[in-house]
């Protein structure tokens, strides 16, 4: 089939469903149709291969007994359609029976179904969606690998900031740092928030460059983990899991931070950790207790870092993007995680980024941080990193700022690339401008552990078009709002003060 005109097509067609009430429902919509059509394809292979498979899936609810229309007026369709989805598909899958026994890649059915929705409220637009999405090949190798590009592109639609701060990660940066960190056959990779899956399947990317035998290949598929807490992006990561060849994708329907840290073992702990944990959102006090009190935080990227390091192997390797606010942060959670990230871990390599990365989604200055569990070459009395080497990542040639239409490319981060390799301070003292410069552990931490070093030039503030400043504005009002609300409630609540909604 025509794949560029397959997300076209089907939007136009939900648009006339009157159950179908923005972009977020109209992808979803699609997210658990994809799902079922790719598991069925991969059922294909399995039955193929192994003697005696049997679906998890009930006969009469797999994708090949109820959405192929064989052309011969049997195929369900209107209202009998809507009825099957609604009263038989749905209820079925959500109830299918787990026990720890259950293969994972049984399990994903039912954890990928559970919270998951049925929005449109016509059979025959159904019937005309699930015929578009069963017209694509995915046994067929050009056609299935043309269709990872088509997925990509469904992934970015849903890149709206949601409620916690979380944003779709340009493919540009998950491949460079997945690169960067060097993947090797035989190590276990995390992300903790995994969202749709970018960081794990950059991974598997670079990883696929190793892998030369019939053994690195299996040590390939079970390289791994993910945990996800929405069941919206965790449905389109096991997706993209299946379409990557990865058959029992260890990706969970879960919360990474309602476990103890301290209560985590060396068979909890992962070679690689690469992730954009969620930012912004704010933890309840249930989940603050499972940290020590000194790095506890209300803060969900403070504690996503805490997790990372209590999860990082000895000599593992970690790539993780933060906010601004954490490298200028001077509360006493993030001041303690700092001092911690220097003394026990070797944190060698912060990359400053542009504050339009996300743009026009958000314009929250992001960073790199790069740290291993060890202790470096020549490190001090008391501390496990030596030096510390900032570099900043200046806009492109051409560009005032990143957009959706003119979005961040693998070229652009060639020039941290080139600095990686031959490392120098790179400092205009003229100007005052430090575009790169390192600082032993000591030092940071005799600046109150202010890594907000190498800074973007004042000058460089970005002027966005009208529509995008507008949705920025609004955007911040919304964040700002929820701030003050959660302030409010806090002083209600240790003053012991109900006020009535009318109030």
């Amino acid at each position: 089939m025509a794949l560029n005109n397959f997300v076209k097509s089907i939007r136009n067609i939900m648009r006339n469903d009157a159950g179908i009430n923005g972009d977020a429902q109209r992808i979803e919509q699609i997210a658990w149709m994809l799902f079922l059509k790719v598991y069925d394809e991969k059922e294909n292979d399995w039955e193929f291969n192994e003697d005696g498979y049997t679906s998890f899936i009930p006969e009469h609810c797999r994708w090949r007994n109820w959405a192929k229309d064989n052309g011969d007026g049997e195929a369900l369709t209107a209202d009998d359609l809507l009825k099957f989805v609604n009263d038989t598909l749905f209820p079925t899958l959500k109830g299918l029976e787990v026990t720890p026994a259950t293969p994972m890649r049984s399990t994903i059915v039912k954890t990928t179904f559970e919270d998951a929705n049925q929005y449109m409220k016509d059979g025959v637009l159904l019937r005309q969606v699930i015929n578009i999405i069963d017209q694509l090949d995915l046994g067929d190798y050009e056609e299935s690998h043309a269709f990872g590009e088509i997925y990509e592109s469904i992934l970015k639609e849903m890149q709206s900031a949601g409620s916690a701060g979380e944003f779709y990660t340009p493919r540009a940066l998950t491949d460079f740092m997945a690169e960067i960190i060097q993947p090797k056959v035989g190590e276990k990779m995390a992300d903790f928030a995994c969202g749709t899956g970018g960081f794990i399947t950059s991974w598997l990317k670079a990883l696929d460059k190793k892998v030369q035998t019939a053994e690195d290949k299996e040590e390939y598929a079970k390289s791994v983990y993910g945990i996800e807490k929405k069941q919206f992006p965790y449905m389109l990561c096991v997706t993209n899991m299946l379409l990557h060849d990865i058959d029992s994708p260890k990706v969970m329907h879960d919360n990474s931070l309602t476990k103890d840290v301290l209560n985590y073992t060396d068979d909890d702990k992962f070679d690689v950790v690469l992730m954009n944990p969620p930012y912004g959102g704010s933890e309840k006090n249930d989940i603050k207790q499972h940290f020590p009190s000194d790095l506890s935080s209300s803060e969900t990227a403070d504690l996503f870092m805490v997790l990372i390091m209590y999860r990082l192997a000895a000599n593992g390797r970690a790539a993780v993007i933060l906010p601004d606010g954490f490298l200028f942060g001077t509360d006493n959670a993030k001041l303690t995680i700092k001092e911690k990230l220097l003394r026990e871990f070797n944190l060698h390599t912060i990359i400053r980024l542009p504050g339009s990365i996300f743009a026009p989604y958000t314009s929250i200055a992001t960073n790199i941080l790069f740290f291993n569990n060890e202790r470096a070459e020549g490190a001090g009395e008391g501390f496990c990193t030596n030096e510390t080497w900032f570099y900043r990542l200046d806009m492109p040639a051409g560009y005032k700022h990143f957009s959706k239409t003119k979005p961040m490319r693998a070229e652009h981060c060639e020039p941290i690339i080139d600095w990686w390799n031959n490392r120098q301070e790179i400092v205009d003292t003229e100007n005052n401008d430090e575009k790169s410069r390192r600082f032993t552990a000591q030092q940071l931490l005799e600046l109150d552990c202010n890594f907000d070093q190498c800074k973007f030039p004042k000058d460089e503030e970005e002027i966005l078009p009208p529509a995008e400043l507008l949705a920025d504005y609004f955007k911040k009002r919304k964040a700002l709002d929820h701030e003050i609300d959660k302030t409010l409630a806090e002083i209600q609540r240790i003053l012991g003060i109900e006020i009535s909604k009318e109030e």
